[in-house]
């Protein structure tokens, strides 16, 4: 982008186009984790089978994710953000009208595919178009639109659950698209930095492959028994697959994604510890409605009322740590952040049958404070010492490695649960427990902890990569491979 075009750029403008797109993005996830129960009777199925609805929606993202450095190269990330926009928009009107459970996990997949692409075509926009000075405050508005959406998500959805169909969760997303759409048409400059000569399409195939993999052994390991042979054989092609997928990309003339982003071990770190609060995050987002309307009979409005005060503290946080980030740093703000989520997630480890909606309350609104401490500094962190003119392939890699492993999340906190619930299950009859709705309840509120303990633990190994950001910063020179 010329100088001249620099000088001429407007921070406001650009920002609410990219918070409506980003926000309705982040609607669709939140609003549908609170009517899993519910579609669960309304298919007639399983929460195997709907859990996908879930995980299928994640994955696809991470895998177009990828995508998002060379589409954005080839046709500008303005055009490709506003393509984007339009699709999702289309999808939530074909998921409104999914007529099965198979139907709805399509079209989730496909309205999750331009979902990926949102997300990492506003995060480029703001580290190529929006000043330096001016980026940490960009993010946070960047991170509030996400967070908007969860405060009003569960409690509007449930509210939507309450007195109307579920189709209206899909059908909501339509109006603010096309606002969406026409916003960025008008506010949004086109540019363009450096246009790639070619398409990796063996890389395209290892990463798409290797991440399908990993996530139908993940998903399915329960149900298969993990130590089945169809299990472990796509567990090692997937691992297979992505490590074909490093080597690629390494020696590409043209590499999909610039995997030497990674030698900035600022980038890494930052990676690997938003990697880490994201997988800890949705065991809370996941688990807790679930819990709420499976053991504590509560509806889904009164489940986004309990969720309501925990989202909106999430989405006050935001702007408010885009602020102190100048003056803290990213090592105090995220170590806080850190010791809160695992402070939220350990109370919530504690839920027993007929517990007080206010511990919940309380226990969210903890682990909240601790991801609005971490999420903001992680991300802006992670992108302040790569080159500007490759920040499109740090994002594109940044929204790929946490889809997909938030995906996997889900889907190994769905089969531990489902695991750790039978157990509980057995162990509850063979001491004498012989009430059959008792026992069901019991188990599943045992297993619930143990998911709980388990997100916990995981948010802990975020400690240890703090001693990453004290050391001096390696500044990483990306060789252009075009």
């Amino acid at each position: 982008m010329e100088e001249n075009q620099a000088s001429k750029i407007h921070f406001w403008p650009i920002m609410i186009a990219i918070f409506f797109g980003n926000f309705v993005s982040v609607l669709s996830t939140t609003t549908i984790n609170i009517a899993v129960p519910l579609l669960m009777d309304h298919f007639n199925t399983s929460l195997n089978t709907m859990q996908w609805m879930v995980t299928g929606f994640m994955l696809a993202t991470g895998v177009t994710a990828p995508l998002a450095g060379y589409l954005g190269g080839r046709f500008s990330y303005k055009r490709l953000y506003l393509f984007a926009l339009m699709g999702f928009t289309m999808f939530s009107l074909f998921c409104a009208l999914a007529w099965d459970p198979t139907s709805l996990i399509v079209f989730r997949m496909l309205q999750g595919s331009c979902s990926g692409l949102i997300m990492a075509c506003t995060m480029t926009i703001i580290f190529q178009v929006i000043p330096g000075e001016r980026r940490p405050f960009a993010v946070s508005l960047w991170s509030l639109s996400a967070m908007v959406a969860p405060a009003i998500g569960p409690t509007f959805s449930g509210w939507l659950l309450q007195y109307a169909s579920w189709h209206w969760l899909f059908l909501i997303n339509i109006p603010i698209g096309i606002i969406a759409v026409i916003l960025t048409l008008t506010l949004i400059p086109y540019y363009r930095m450096n246009i790639p000569k070619s398409f990796d399409i063996p890389g395209f195939l290892t990463v798409v492959l290797g991440s399908l993999s990993l996530l139908t052994a993940f998903s399915q390991g329960n149900s298969w028994g993990w130590t089945s042979w169809k299990t472990l054989s796509l567990i090692l092609l997937g691992v297979v697959l992505l490590v074909l997928f490093v080597l690629r990309e390494l020696k590409a003339e043209v590499p999909l994604l610039n995997l030497r982003v990674f030698r900035n071990r600022r980038f890494t770190a930052m990676l690997s510890i938003y990697s880490l609060v994201t997988i800890a995050m949705y065991a809370g987002t996941y688990l807790t409605p679930l819990f709420l309307q499976t053991v504590e009979g509560a509806t889904t409005l009164k489940t986004g009322l309990i969720l309501l005060p925990s989202s909106i503290l999430l989405a006050l946080l935001s702007p408010i740590v885009g602020k102190l980030y100048p003056k803290f740093g990213p090592v105090k703000l995220i170590s806080a952040g850190i010791l809160f989520i695992f402070i939220g997630l350990f109370m919530l480890s504690r839920l027993q049958t007929n517990i007080s909606y206010s511990f919940i309350m309380w226990a969210m609104v903890v682990r909240n404070l601790g991801i609005g401490l971490a999420n903001v500094p992680s991300s802006t962190a992670s992108m302040e010492e790569i080159p500007v003119e490759w920040s499109g392939h740090a994002t594109s890699i940044n929204n790929w490695v946490r889809n997909v492993l938030s995906s996997l999340g889900i889907a190994v906190f769905t089969s531990l649960l489902s695991s750790r619930s039978l157990l509980h299950s057995k162990e509850l009859i063979s001491s004498g427990a012989s009430n059959t709705d008792s026992i069901r309840l019991l188990s599943f509120t045992m297993g619930v902890n143990d998911v709980f303990v388990v997100g916990s633990i995981i948010v802990l190994f975020g400690f240890p990569l703090m001693f990453l950001l004290r050391k001096k910063r390696t500044v990483v020179t990306v060789q252009n491979a075009g």
